[in-house]
Formats: C-alpha cells, sequence, structure tokens
C-alpha cells in the first residue's frame, strides 16, 4: 500500500482527476475559440461570451496539467509500472496533438494546391524566425542535460539547466509576440489577409499555445525542484514534461519548413 495526495491506494493502482480537468479545459478553449470566429464573422454569439468560455477553458487546461505534473512529486517515488503508465498517458496525449497539428498542415496543403501565393506575402523567412529556432532548440538541448544531470545526482547542475530551459522558453514566446506585432501592425497581414493568412496564424497560434503550456509545466518542475522535490528516483514528471517539450520543438521545426520555407518556395 502507498499513500499518495489523493489517499492509500494499492501500488500500481493509480486514478488521477487531472487529466480529466485538463481534457475538459481544452474542450471548452476550443469551443470558446469556435464561438469567437462565429461571434466576429456572424454574430451568433456575443463575443464577451465566447471569449469568456476561451479563458475558461484556458484556465480549466492549465490548471489540469500543473495539478498532473504536481501530482507526481508527492508521496513515495512511484513504481516502475506507475512510470510506463505516466509516460504511456503523456504519448496518448501528444498523439491526439498529432492529430490537432495534422489537420493545420492539411489545410494547409490545400492551400497550396491553389494559384500560389494567394495573396501578396510579407518576408516571413527572415533573422527572427531564425533565432526563435535556435533558441528553442537550444532550449530541447539544456533540457535534455538537465535530466541527465538529475540522474547522475547533480541537483545544482540539473535546476540550472531547467531553469535556462524555462527562460529560452519564455524568450521564444517572447520573440513570437514581437513577430505577430511586426506582421499585424507593420505590414497589416493578419487573419483577414486571405486563406494563407488563417493558415499561418492557426498553426503557430496553436504552436505558440502549446509552448506556453510547457513554459507553464516547466516552471512548476522548476518550482518544485527548487524545493528538492526531485531525484534520480522522483523524474516522472521531469520525463514527461521532457516528452512534451521535445514533441513541441519537432512541430517547431516541421512548421518552419513547410509554412515558412514553403511560403516561399514556389512548386
Amino acid at each position: 500500500m502507498t499513500e499518495t495526495a489523493h489517499g492509500t491506494h494499492h501500488e500500481g493502482e493509480h486514478r488521477s482527476r487531472w487529466p480529466f480537468v485538463a481534457a475538459v479545459g481544452a474542450g471548452a478553449l476550443y469551443a470558446g475559440l469556435g464561438l469567437t470566429v462565429l461571434a466576429t464573422a456572424a454574430g451568433v454569439v456575443p463575443t464577451a461570451v465566447a471569449a469568456a468560455v476561451a479563458l475558461l477553458g484556458t484556465v480549466g487546461l492549465c490548471v489540469g496539467l500543473t495539478g498532473w505534473v504536481v501530482e507526481g512529486f508527492f508521496g513515495a517515488p512511484v513504481s516502475g509500472r506507475r512510470q510506463r503508465l505516466y509516460r504511456l498517458a503523456t504519448i496518448c496525449f501528444l498523439g491526439t496533438d498529432v492529430a490537432t497539428f495534422g489537420a493545420g498542415f492539411v489545410y494547409y496543403l490545400f492551400v497550396r494546391a491553389g494559384a500560389w501565393p494567394p495573396t501578396e506575402l510579407p518576408a516571413l523567412l527572415g533573422s527572427l524566425v531564425l533565432v526563435n529556432t535556435a533558441v528553442l532548440l537550444a532550449s530541447s538541448v539544456t533540457l535534455h542535460y538537465a535530466h541527465h544531470a538529475l540522474n547522475g545526482g547533480y541537483q545544482r547542475r540539473f535546476r540550472a539547466l531547467l531553469g535556462v530551459t524555462v527562460a529560452l522558453g519564455v524568450v521564444f514566446l517572447a520573440g513570437q509576440v514581437y513577430e505577430y506585432y511586426e506582421l499585424l501592425v507593420v505590414e497589416g497581414f493578419g487573419l483577414q489577409s486571405g486563406v494563407f493568412g488563417s493558415a499561418f496564424y492557426g498553426l503557430t497560434g496553436l504552436h505558440g499555445f502549446h509552448v506556453f503550456l510547457g513554459v507553464v509545466t516547466l516552471a512548476v518542475v522548476f518550482g518544485r525542484a527548487l524545493g528538492g522535490a526531485c531525484g534520480p528516483e522522483r523524474d516522472t514528471s521531469v520525463t514527461t514534461a521532457s516528452l512534451y517539450w521535445h514533441f513541441v520543438d519537432a512541430v517547431w521545426i516541421l512548421l518552419v519548413t513547410v509554412l515558412y520555407v514553403g511560403a516561399v518556395v514556389t512548386l
């Protein structure tokens, strides 16, 4: 028998409310975004209602993911079987993300099947996206070596590299915000700029939201690490957060190749 934050249960048996909370939050978020589109385009629902649903969904998703991560730090070190269950749950979650991003890429391929370019496009492939790409790739490297340091018992190195990873994630988000400012305000390129505009902001916005969630998750892990909650035998949450972060990085590489480079390549 083991004791956890949710009570006593048999070893190997695990029930958690947090994945359900995160799923409900994600569903509400997507519903709110859909209602926002309807409110803007057709006035079907008040914009304030759509925004409120999206905001509540975002809060629910963040709370669910945070609780899921924090939960792994309480109680005794989990068994190998439960570690595998956590990893499997994370992989299943990432599988749904593959489908979500896949739908966006399919839409982009349909856009490319028509006349190209569909509208006058701004210069997307510049130094900013290259710097942002380097920052995100560097964050994967620092996270990998942070986990390696944790497994070797080097706590100070682990915390330092994990802190750098969180900082790099914030820098990437700041770079994306600046890119949006340049495109929307300076260039006048927005959602209304044809089908490519909707594909561009849909995919980059979805990815940016995933990076934000990753930064929140890693920040929670970092906060717990500062309290000494991580160790070679207590790295489940570090492992699952790393899986998510490396997935987000891989999606960004695909996105840059297909969307940014693809915007200037005529097939």
